[in-house]
Formats: C-alpha cells, structure tokens, sequence
C-alpha cells in the first residue's frame, strides 16, 4: 500500500536496515533520526520555494516568511550558520547578512528529489554541523529516456513553466533541467498587498514602495548532470546549477534585492573495491558563489529630508562564495564500517556600499560594508558502525583547526580548534519496535559578519559548542507508526544579537512526535507535531532565547482511489508568547490553516494537480522580529508582516 510506503520514506527513513557491515546499508544515525521527505519535485508544486514545503512536512522545521520565495527556516530552535545546508553535498552560503538569500532559497523544489533533515550534532564529515543537517538530493540523471513538463498558475500573478529531460547509455547519462517563474506580491487575509501592509502598519513613508504595481520576483534555473561510468566499480559525477532572481521584494526590511544571482560547481570521484584497504573510496569538490546586491531604488527616497539625497538611492553589493574538497575511504574492519576522511573549505564574504544619481546616473560615495573575509577549514573525521546482535551503534570524531582572516588590517584575526564527537544507537527489540539514543558535542566559528559587521560585530567571539542528548523510540502497531524523540541541548558561548553579537550560556530542549495511521486501503493519517523551549543561563531580565517556535502540529488526512489522491492538511501553531522582547521579538496569536490538494493522473502521460491553502483565509503572522535581522521599526518596534491569505493553484504536468 502506498501509505505503507510512504511511511517509511516521509517520517521514518528506512525502518527496516539491520545490518551495518555493508557499504550500501543506511548508516545508523539516518535510519533511525532523520525524516525524509520523499519526490519533492512531484508532491511539493506549490511553488519553487523549499523551506515552505519543508515546513510542511517535517514538524520540527517552521518558516521564517521574508517574501513570496526565498524563506529561511528554523530547525529545533536553530537557523543561519547553527544548521547545515548541503545541495548535493556541496555548500552555498547567502551573501546577504539580512538573509534575503538563505541556502534554501539556491535550490528550486521542481529539481528535487529528496530531503533529508538529520536532527542534532550526529554528523562528523561536514563542517559546521551544530545542531542539524539538512541534505537536499537533486533528481539524477537515468539510462533511459525520461522527461517532464510543468505548467503552473496561481493566485497572487504566479506562473511558473518548467522542464526536464534525462537519458544516456550504460556508460554516460545526462540531465538537463530548467524553469522560470514569477508572481506579483502576495495579499494577506485583509487582501492587503506589500504597500497596503506597509501603509496599514504605520512604516515610515520614506522607507514605502514607490509604487503600488510592483512584481515581486522573476527567477530562473538550470540544473545540468552527467555521470560517466568508468567500469562497473567506478564512475565520475558532475553537476552544474544556476539560479539567477531578480527584483525580489522584501517589505518590512530597508532594501530589496536587485538581483541575486547563484553558481553551485560540484564533481565526484567514486571507486569501489578496491582490495582489503578500501571498499570505497569518494572524492569530491565544490565551488559556488552567490553575487546579491540589495538597494533602495524601489522606496520612497525622493522624501529623504537630505534635498541633496532626494535623486540618489543606496546599494549594499554584497557576495560570497566557497570551495571545498573531501576525500574519504571505507573499509571493513572485523565486522565493522570504518570510514576516514579529510574535509577543507574556504569561504570568503565581503561588500560594499555605494549611491547612485538617477538624474546623471554617477555612482559614488563607495564605503566597504563588510572586508573580504576568508575562513579556512582544515579537519579529519572518523566513523564506526557495528552490530552487536540487536544493537546497533555508530561512533564518530571530526577535529577541526579553521583560521578566520580579514583583509582590513585593523581587524583581529582569529583561529579556532574543535574536537567534536558522537554516539548513537538503535536497540531492535523487533521489526515493529526499536529504542533510540544519542549523545554528542559539536561546534561552529563565528561568520565575518559576527566577527567584523561594522556595528554588530565582535572580534572577541568564541565558538559555539553543543552538548546535546537525543532519545526515543519507533513503534509500528499493524497499520499505526509513532516516533516519539525528545532531545536537550546545553549551548555553551553561543553567539547571540544582543545589539552586538555575544556569546551566552543557553539551553534548548522539547518534543517531537510524528507517524502515520493507515486507516483503510483508501484512507491514511500523517501527523506530527513540536515544541521547544529555550532559555538563556544568564542574570538579564528577559530569559526566553529568541527564535524558539511555539507549539506546531501538522495533519494530513489521505484519501486514495485509483489514479486520485485528495488531501486535507492543518497547520496549527500555538501563540508565540515565550519571546526576547529584548532582542525586539513580540508576541504573536496563535493560527491554524486548512489547506485542501487533489492530484490525479489523467492520463498515462499527463498529471492534474490543484490546491487551495489558507482555505479560510486567515490572517497571521508566522515569523517574528529577532534583530538579527534589520527590519524596518515605527516606534521603536520592528514592523510584523502578516503570511499569504487564501491561495488557489493548478499544475498540468506532461510526463513520457
């Protein structure tokens, strides 16, 4: 049944692996702490944003909403550089430091294949790895000749057209695929676009959108793959992907982004037995930059009180880029996986500000906004799995040595170490039942922006540490699932905007629980739901650390019949009434949201989807205001933006 299927694949990764000495086995921490959410490219059609169709499929991720596309999210209390984001195990770092263009917004949900969130410090072989890991699989390129096209309409002006096209030989397969997109600023449940909200909300006129009729965002994409197969143990992977955005709105924030352009570069070598040393053997390399600059030029400047400024409008051109190589070997060791590696990356962040003259077009006034800043990674890590009858264990060490170099002389150059590990296992009580358990340390640098912002930054930073625990258990009841997991984190130095950047001493702990519940044939029940706390182990008079979502419970119910699929969903989020006012966070009601998709296939080669969210629509707010993100203020107080109302979307898909 497919809601058996989808089961293990969407809450529970793959329940069922029971033997650890064999290079094709899940490891031990992503077959029991990792959800994985299944055929993106097919089920999340929506729209190309990924941090919302992640919100709604895992429970313990929620959205931080800052346009029509392009949103951040939050895992377990945990965004921006205290979770990693991997895009075919190559990394992309946003160059905006008001996270316009988070990792998430570089990759488009209709070239997905697959996601997989691994929760807490149970990663070794990637830098930077402090409280989750989130790998996002693109489609791969097939033998046989395959394609699709996606025609898709929404509310709000969004239209998007895609396409993909895969085939080859035994020895050489290639994928090419490509999209556009677009769509005018969304309306809240007031019917309220961007400038009306801006207008309602008391914004400062000079800080207002010029014009009322302004599109949103324009973004377009190319994903290339090849995979040559050397012989029947070795082969060679590339893979080249383009994102390229333009005029993308961001209302309660100074500046838009006049276009955010994105490059990811990977390559990989994988060689299999190899003889007694090296069962397999990966080599791999990455390159991606991203160039963002954002600017005023669709605000109000003409009313600056500066009459010298009234025909000049600012830019902030900020980029960023990073390469990295890994080399690990696997071999088998008395009945155990041993994997070795090396792991090395460079990142570099820098920007400038200028003006620009719409009378006589002369740019002038150039300012650096943040100095050309390296970090150089350099680390080994190590990591065992083994069997002992039902037990099943998986241990794992990275050393790191990162330096943190500016190119501004006046700036304090700083170098860090870490020594990170972990252990996790799984007891099998049986093929319906098994335990969960984990314990580990990690650790990240501060960025060039905490280290060196002009007004927020401190040289003085430590790096951040987590000591975390995880446990629970997986129960399978003939046609019911539950995966209860809770986990405490112990933050020691964590960097946190207090104005400027700080280290503290917090703690992050809570619950999530999520399954399914195959009620008939034709009928099925995904749920889950999450709650954190967290607080701040420091003498200051607001505890409440920032950025700790309320409670959130995700309902999906199923219905299936022949080649259709109806789905009723509910989101619902308690108010957010634990927050850091003094860190300008604010209380927010509490929301639930009906959405309503039907799905059927037509044909054999053609596919209808249409959906409708926010069925009632309601107005609500989903993201607060932490000043770690600039947002414009009116009193003191950042402005709140409400989400989407009703949205009403139809995909006609062509598959052969």
């Amino acid at each position: 049944m497919n809601r058996i299927i989808s089961l293990s694949l969407v809450t529970t990764a793959v329940l069922f692996a029971s033997e650890t000495n064999t290079l094709e086995t899940i490891s031990v921490v992503e077959t029991a702490n990792s959800t994985i959410v299944k055929d993106v490219s097919s089920e999340e059609i929506k729209s190309a944003d990924l941090a919302e169709a992640l919100m709604k499929n895992v429970p313990s991720i929620s959205i931080v909403r800052r346009s029509g596309i392009a949103n951040d999210i939050i895992l377990r209390g945990q965004k921006k550089d205290n979770i990693n984001i991997l895009l075919d195990d190559a990394k992309i770092y946003g160059a905006c430091p008001n996270r316009m263009d988070p990792a998430t917004s570089h990759v488009l949900s209709n070239n997905i294949q697959s996601v997989k969130v691994i929760e807490g410090p149970y990663d070794v072989e990637n830098f930077g790895t402090l409280s989750g890991l989130v790998k996002v699989e693109t489609k791969e390129p097939t033998k046989d000749v395959h394609g699709e096209i996606n025609l898709n309409a929404g509310s709000f002006g969004y239209r998007k057209a895609s396409a993909t096209v895969s085939g080859g030989t035994d020895r050489f397969k290639l994928l090419v695929s490509t999209s556009t997109e677009e769509g005018d600023q969304y309306k809240d449940g007031n019917g309220d676009n961007f400038l009306e909200q801006q207008v309602n909300k008391g914004m400062p006129a000079i800080n207002r959108y010029s014009r009322d009729n302004l599109d949103a965002f324009e973004k377009k994409t190319l994903l290339t793959k090849g995979q040559f197969n050397i012989n029947d143990d070795q082969e060679i992977k590339l893979s080249y992907t383009a994102n390229r955005s333009d005029n993308v709105l961001y209302p309660n924030t100074p500046m838009d982004a006049d276009y955010d352009d994105s490059n990811i570069y990977t390559v990989g070598y994988t060689a299999r037995n190899l003889g007694d040393f090296s069962k397999q053997l990966d080599l791999d390399y990455y390159y991606s930059n991203v160039d963002h600059p954002m600017s005023t030029k669709l605000r109000n400047y003409s009313l600056n009180p500066n009459m010298m400024m009234r025909d000049k409008y600012m830019t902030n051109h900020m980029n960023s880029s990073i390469w990295g190589t890994k080399i690990k070997n696997s071999l088998e060791v008395a009945d155990s996986l041993v994997t070795v590696g090396l792991d090395t990356s460079v990142r570099n962040w820098k920007g400038e500000m200028y003006r620009t003259s719409t009378t006589t077009g002369v740019v002038d006034n150039y300012s650096t906004s943040l100095a050309s800043t390296d970090t150089t990674n350099k680390a080994i890590f190590s990591k065992i799995e083994k069997s002992f009858g039902n037990l099943d264990l998986e241990m794992g060490a990275r050393y790191d040595y990162t330096d943190v170099d500016s190119i501004d002389s006046t700036k304090t150059d700083k170098k860090y170490t870490g020594l990170n590990a972990n252990i996790f296992g799984i007891y099998n009580v049986d093929k319906d039942m098994k335990y969960f358990a984990g314990v580990g340390k990690s650790s990240r640098v501060p960025d060039a922006r905490e280290l060196y912002d002009t007004t927020a930054g401190n040289s003085n930073l430590k790096e951040t540490k987590n000591y975390e625990v995880d446990l629970g258990f997986d129960k399978t009841i003939n046609n019911f699932n539950i995966r209860p997991k809770l986990f405490y984190s112990v933050l020691k130095d964590y960097i946190y905007n207090t104005g400027t950047f700080e280290n503290i001493d917090a703690k992050i702990y809570g619950l999530d629980i999520s399954g399914l519940y195959a009620i008939t044939d034709n009928f099925s029940l995904d749920y889950g739901m999450a709650y954190q706390r967290g607080k701040k182990d420091e003498d200051v008079s607001d505890r409440d650390l920032a950025e700790i979502p309320p409670l959130k419970a995700n309902l999906a119910l199923n219905y299936e019949m022949d080649k259709s699929k109806y789905t009723a969903e509910i989101l619902a989020v308690d108010s957010w009434d634990s927050f850091d006012s003094s860190a300008k966070e604010q209380e927010l009601g509490g929301y639930a949201v009906v959405n309503l998709k039907y799905t059927n296939q037509l044909h054999k080669n053609i596919g209808l989807t249409l959906g409708l969210d926010n069925v009632f629509d309601k107005v609500y707010a989903s993201t607060n205001t932490y000043q770690d993100i600039r947002y414009v203020e009116t009193g003191g107080s950042p402005i709140l933006f409400s989400d989407p109302g009703r949205y009403g979307y139809v995909n006609l898909k062509y598959s052969f």
